[in-house]
């Protein structure tokens, strides 16, 4: 192959190949979501998140995740944190809410989204968030890794860093509704067949362990789920007989088989549609 041809080859790949990503203007927005093909970070206009003082029932984990990202905000040293545990308990709100709390006492932090299956290209994502002078929460939401599944060593690059080290201006935090990250009855079959059962799964299993901070979401009780549905009650201005709401509250989540803040807020929705209330 001669040379012309190698070189329309060459321009031809060049014309393909997505343009590189130019230096992002963080002062668009508060937030953003990492995208790939072509990698870019789109602005997000406006959170979908709750107050802070809205959610009940998980104060303690509220307070270990505020200090947590107040330090990191300042300039000093804090961890990683993984969220984990039960479901619709409040795991990715606390994380936007703490977010906005934050920023809502002066410090211009940043919220980037960074999905499960774009985790390979964390550390294209790593290198431009390395060169801003912005400081950077890095969240996954809903985090879980399967059977033949390689995205958590792209994690890695996150959690320990690998030569160059995480960037001293992004944190991570993940939520799951795993402590391990993948599926304990995986854990187990891992464990049976492997011919060293220590080893089989240790590598993933270990993954959590890199988080500096776990915090773990609990089902709530039914006063912890009706305290939630009176604090959306009161900060909409909704007035309901006390009596009333309750049976109403505890016939809602009979009907679900659940009971969490996701379903609170479900019923909390139903009611506010019946009274003419937009949330």
């Amino acid at each position: 192959m001669n040379d012309d041809a190698l070189g329309r080859i060459a321009e031809a790949l060049e014309r393909l190949a997505p343009a590189p990503l130019g230096t992002p203007d963080f002062d668009m927005a508060e937030a953003f979501v990492w995208r790939t093909a072509p990698d870019r970070l789109d602005p997000v206009a406006r959170v979908n998140r709750v107050p802070l003082d809205l959610l009940h029932g998980i104060e303690r984990s509220k307070a270990t995740l505020l200090e947590n990202t107040r330090r990191f905000a300042a300039g000093h040293a804090a961890n990683n944190a993984l969220l984990w545990g039960a479901r619709g308990m409040g795991k990715s709100s606390i994380v936007k809410a703490v977010h906005a709390q934050v920023r809502a006492e002066g410090e211009d932090l940043k919220l980037v989204e960074l999905l499960r299956e774009d985790l390979p290209s964390v550390g294209r994502l790593l290198g431009h968030l390395r060169g801003s002078d912005k400081r950077f929460v890095l969240f996954c939401d809903d985090l879980s890794f399967g059977q033949d599944d390689a995205h958590y060593k792209s994690l890695k690059a996150v959690l320990d860093g690998g030569v160059e080290g995480r960037p001293s201006n992004v944190l991570f935090y993940a939520t799951s509704n795993r402590r391990h990250l993948m599926p304990r009855d995986m854990i187990e079959n891992e464990r049976s067949s492997a011919i060293n059962p220590s080893e089989a799964v240790e590598e993933k299993v270990s993954l959590s362990d890199r988080f500096g901070l776990w915090l773990g979401f609990h089902p709530c009780s039914q006063d912890e789920y009706l305290e939630m549905i009176r604090g959306y009650c009161a900060a909409h201005g909704i007035e309901v007989d006390p009596d009333t709401l309750h049976a109403e509250a505890i016939e809602w989540q009979a009907t679900r088989g659940a009971r969490s803040g996701r379903v609170a807020w479900q019923f909390f929705t139903d009611l506010a549609g019946r009274h003419g209330v937009a949330v």
